[in-house]
C-alpha cells in the first residue's frame, strides 16, 4: 500500500495522541486528501535531515499510522491537527515527490496479541497513573486507566523521555510483555543517571 509519510523528530505509538501544527503546502495538501478519503498518513522518526524544507534524507524503517481525530485553525493562522496512532508499518520503498512529500510502499505489521496487566506490572502502571496527572498528558486525553499490557507499553514508551532510538526499538517489538520488560530496564538506567 502507498502511504504518504510525515517524518518528524518523534516516534508515534498505536493508541497515542499527537498534536501537530501544519504549515507547509505539501502537508496541508496531504492532510486535505487524508480527510477527504478518510485515510491516515504515516509518522516516521527522522534519522537524518530536518522536519521543515526538503524531504528528510533518512528516517526509520518502522512507523505508525496517524489518523486525524480533530482539527482547528490556530490563532497564529496555522492548521492544528490532533492525530491518534493506528497500525504499525514497515517502509519497503520510499520516494520524494516533486513537492517534497515522501510516499512509501508499506507493509502493515500484525498487531501483537494482547494480555491483561499482571502483578509484576504494578510499578509501571503506577508510573503511568502519575504521568497521566501531568497537565500536558491530560491535555492529550490519554489520562484513562490502562488495562492491557500493550496499552501500557505503548503509552509509557510514548510519554517517557527516552531517546528516539530507544523508542524505535520498543515500537518494533511484537511482544507487549517484552516491551514492558525493556521499559523497566530503560527506566532503571534513567534513574541511575539522575
Amino acid at each position: 500500500m502507498k502511504l504518504p509519510l510525515f517524518p518528524l523528530n518523534t516516534v508515534l505509538f498505536p493508541g497515542c495522541v499527537l498534536d501537530l501544527q501544519i504549515f507547509e503546502a505539501r502537508y496541508l495538501d496531504m492532510i486535505s486528501r487524508c480527510m477527504k478519503q478518510g485515510t491516515g498518513f504515516g509518522v516516521v522518526c527522522i534519522v537524518e535531515g530536518e522536519e521543515v524544507g526538503e524531504a528528510a534524507s533518512r528516517f526509520s524503517a518502522i512507523g505508525c499510522e496517524a489518523l486525524v481525530r480533530d482539527f482547528q485553525q490556530r490563532t497564529n493562522g496555522l492548521l492544528g491537527i490532533r492525530v491518534e496512532g493506528g497500525r504499525r508499518f514497515r517502509v519497503e520503498r520510499a520516494q520524494a515527490l516533486p513537492d517534497q512529500l515522501t510516499v512509501a510502499d508499506v507493509q502493515w505489521l500484525e498487531a501483537p496479541p494482547d494480555s491483561p496487566l499482571q502483578a509484576e506490572h504494578a510499578d509501571l502502571a503506577a508510573l503511568h497513573a502519575a504521568l497521566a496527572e501531568h497537565p500536558l498528558v491530560a491535555g492529550l486525553a490519554m489520562a484513562g486507566v490502562v488495562t492491557s499490557q500493550q496499552q501500557l507499553a505503548n503509552q509509557l514508551a510514548y510519554l517517557l523521555p527516552l531517546e528516539p532510538a530507544q523508542k524505535l526499538q520498543l515500537l518494533q517489538l511484537d511482544d507487549p510483555a517484552l516491551c514492558l520488560e525493556q521499559l523497566h530496564a530503560m527506566l532503571e538506567i534513567l534513574q541511575g543517571d539522575a
